[in-house]
């Protein structure tokens, strides 16, 4: 049995940045440096990308992932849950695999030490049936509110609370966390026995400064660019030729 499975979901359709999956973000199609550090940090057995497209295939290929089988239709639309793109890539899988990650091409300034340590703490935690990266949320759900008609409430009741949360410093809050597209690990049995991707039981991996960081909108390219461009994020190294 091989141990672990790296699935980067790449479905075509992406509307809100359209064909973000192969735009060229510096030299390299975004989905590159993905497949370049689940390549480099040495802890997966294959690097699978699960795609409805035929040039995200051999342009995968071409980065050195694998990409044996075109997802379906129907599990690439904007609303088809992950776990069922996930349970179609096990099914057309020969081998058996123990744990697996899910790395979103939309977070190219991960790094193969952010693997690493994520695996090592994966790893160090056997009660758990998946990880998720995480980070400090920036707009607190204790400030949110809920419009109804010509009036408003807080998202969050705090009606028992002396001193409302929407009411005090972002520094007195509870902390709560947000997750990110960066990272998520899980034993493969969590998907038969929970039919979902995480399980029951999930630990949080705190990601550092900009390993979160995801191109969701037209801003984050923009924002991407600028980053690597000005030297304040590094995009992971890859020594050969942009595909053409």
């Amino acid at each position: 049995m091989k141990k672990n499975l790296a699935l980067i979901p790449a479905r075509a359709g992406s509307k809100r940045v359209p064909g973000k999956n192969i735009r060229s973000l510096g030299v390299h199609p975004l989905i590159a440096y993905t497949i370049a550090v689940a390549r480099a940090s040495g802890i997966y057995d294959k690097v699978i990308v699960s795609t409805d497209s035929e040039e995200i295939r051999r342009i995968a290929q071409y980065y050195g992932a694998e990409a044996p089988f075109l997802r379906p239709e129907a599990l690439a639309t904007s609303v088809s849950p992950d776990i069922e793109w996930i349970k179609h890539a096990f099914s057309q899988l020969p081998d058996k695999f123990e744990a697996f990650s899910v790395l979103r091409p939309t977070s190219p300034f991960r790094t193969t030490a952010m693997i690493k340590r994520a695996f090592e703490q994966f790893k160090s935690l056997p009660e758990i049936d998946s990880l998720r990266a995480v980070e400090l949320c920036k707009q607190h759900p204790g400030k949110m509110w809920v419009v109804e008609g010509k009036i408003m409430r807080p998202l969050l009741d705090q009606s028992h609370l002396e001193v409302a949360w929407h009411a005090g410093q972002y520094q007195a809050l509870p902390k709560v966390y947000v997750q990110n597209s960066a990272l998520e690990m899980a034993w493969v049995r969590v998907v038969a026995e929970t039919n979902s991707r995480e399980g029951k039981v999930i630990a949080p991996f705190f990601t550092d400064n900009i390993e979160g960081f995801a191109i969701d909108y037209e801003g984050d390219w923009e924002r991407a660019e600028n980053m690597a461009a000005k030297g304040k994020a590094m995009l992971p190294e890859i020594d050969f030729a942009p595909y053409r």
